[in-house]
């Protein structure tokens, strides 16, 4: 899977959280969000893509 589309994916996601432009994560937070998310779906490869984002992007926001 591409990192790049999951990283983009990711801060899409943020931006549904947050009003403001910037987001409240650092790009090396960012990547190993990414590397997390991409691991799970190695692990479930039928988890839904987009589910695995929402979840790792509220599990950092709580």
């Amino acid at each position: 899977m591409e990192k790049k589309l999951i990283v983009k994916m990711i801060k899409k996601c943020f931006k549904q959280y947050c009003e403001a432009d910037s987001l409240p994560i650092s790009e090396v937070e960012l990547e190993e969000l990414a590397q997390r998310i991409l691991l799970a779906k190695e692990k479930e490869q039928t988890a839904d893509l987009y589910e695995l984002i929402n979840d790792a992007v509220y599990e950092f926001l709580t």
